[in-house]
């Protein structure tokens, strides 16, 4: 995978993008939220560069033969530690936490790679609590 600066817009958009691709596919419905949250704004990049990212995490899956059946998109833990890793700021690991929340619930299910990212994201971030308290807000995801 390719490396990003620590607490970047695109370190932070891979992660999003990892949850976008996590079950395999790419939906509509999964878009579509991102559109409506304003994802690219909340991440600090062009509505384009959302685009690149998510296009270069699938061919970096791809070149690493992560991508092993059609329903799940995996990515080694280890590799997805060290993803995790790039972002340290607090505020920023929370705002990327509630568009994964939100990408992962806009179509009414939770694949298992989704399941992967997004605990992982609460067990390297140390925001178990935060998800405990911020749960119905992730329901209605105002923006950040």
């Amino acid at each position: 995978m390719r490396s990003y600066p620590n607490n970047s817009p695109q370190a932070a958009a891979r992660i999003v993008a990892l949850a976008l691709l996590a079950d395999g596919s790419l939906s509509k419905a999964e878009l579509d939220v991102l559109d409506r949250l304003g994802a690219n704004e909340q991440l600090g990049i062009q509505s384009e560069e959302l685009q690149i990212i998510v296009h270069t995490v699938c061919e970096d899956l791809l070149l690493a033969a992560h991508l092993r059946r059609a329903d799940s998109c995996e990515v080694d833990p280890r590799t997805l530690s060290q993803l995790m890793a790039e972002i340290d700021d607090p505020e920023l690991r929370l705002k990327v936490l509630r568009l994964c929340v939100a990408v992962v619930e806009a179509d009414g299910h939770v694949a298992e790679g989704e399941s992967i990212v997004l605990v992982e994201a609460v067990e390297q971030w140390g925001l178990h609590l935060e998800m405990l308290r911020t749960q119905p807000s992730l329901r209605g995801v105002e923006r950040v």
